[in-house]
């Protein structure tokens, strides 16, 4: 009796896998030819997959956390599917982190200006790298993820800061506006006017050589495949050989780390 109702059990449980077998081949089925029927219905919108693009050019707008609005250019070029070779163009300006506009208030109309500061500094880097598509666009309407990293030249722009002085002439607390390169031992808060015009110095422009490494993250939004609409964020370093004198009384450094956000627009072809 034990031994047929051992049988009988191990029939129902055959009969029961079979028939959740055959239910579950029968679902596979249906759902692989459901592509199938889409492409049989004529009312059924399927997109088709874009045309892949071996070149791409984009300008953009930086800001970064350190200095000026830059400026951005990068050309790209398809090494496979999902990775790009990137050759880009930085022109940025950079403060010191202790950089604070004053003014003299003594005086009407006096222009504001650093105090402390000798130098300006603009930074043009030309790099290369590789940029990778994390996740590409399930729809025309969907974002691009993308993680770049890239390094190359950065080449700082000192240029001396230029103020306007004042100089008394003896005559009753009349002054005279002269225009001197900033000296910390002659020039101080109750004889400084304000900032000279920017092109005083250009004589005087000298370069620092050094390199930098960025790694970002590029978000492309554009509706229309062949337009590039993208934000970008990240981090760089600038380093430099020597301290960059930014700076006439406190100490200065030779390395520039910056987080940035850019807007960049561009094409595909």
């Amino acid at each position: 009796m034990q031994r047929r109702f051992l049988t009988l059990a191990l029939f129902n449980c055959i009969f029961v896998m079979m028939k959740t077998l055959r239910q579950l081949l029968t679902l596979l089925l249906l759902f692989n030819a459901l592509p199938i029927l889409a492409q049989q219905n004529p009312n059924e919108y399927v997109e088709d997959k874009p045309v892949l693009m071996k070149n791409e050019a984009t300008f953009g707008l930086n800001f970064h956390t350190s200095g000026t609005i830059g400026i951005q250019f990068r050309r790209s070029y398809n090494l496979t599917g999902y990775k790009k070779w990137i050759f880009e163009g930085d022109i940025i300006g950079m403060k010191h982190p202790k950089e604070i506009k004053t003014v003299n208030r003594y005086f009407d109309n006096a222009k504001s200006y650093v105090y402390g500061k000798q130098n300006t500094l603009n930074i043009i880097r030309l790099g290369t790298g590789i940029q990778k598509t994390l996740f590409s666009k399930a729809e025309r309407n969907g974002v691009e993820i993308r993680f770049l990293y890239s390094g190359g030249l950065s080449l700082g722009i000192t240029k001396p800061v230029y103020l306007n002085i004042l100089k008394p002439t003896g005559k009753g607390g009349e002054f005279d506006v002269v225009v001197e390169k900033y000296n910390p031992e002659e020039h101080f808060v109750d004889n400084i006017y304000g900032r000279a015009p920017f092109t005083e110095g250009l004589d005087e422009i000298n370069f620092h050589p050094g390199a930098y490494g960025k790694i970002g993250f590029n978000f492309e939004y554009a509706p229309i495949f062949e337009d590039v609409k993208s934000l970008e964020i990240g981090a760089i370093v600038d380093v430099y050989p020597k301290d960059i004198p930014i700076m006439a009384l406190i100490d200065n450094k030779k390395f520039f780390l910056t987080f940035y956000i850019t807007l960049m627009y561009g094409r595909k072809w």
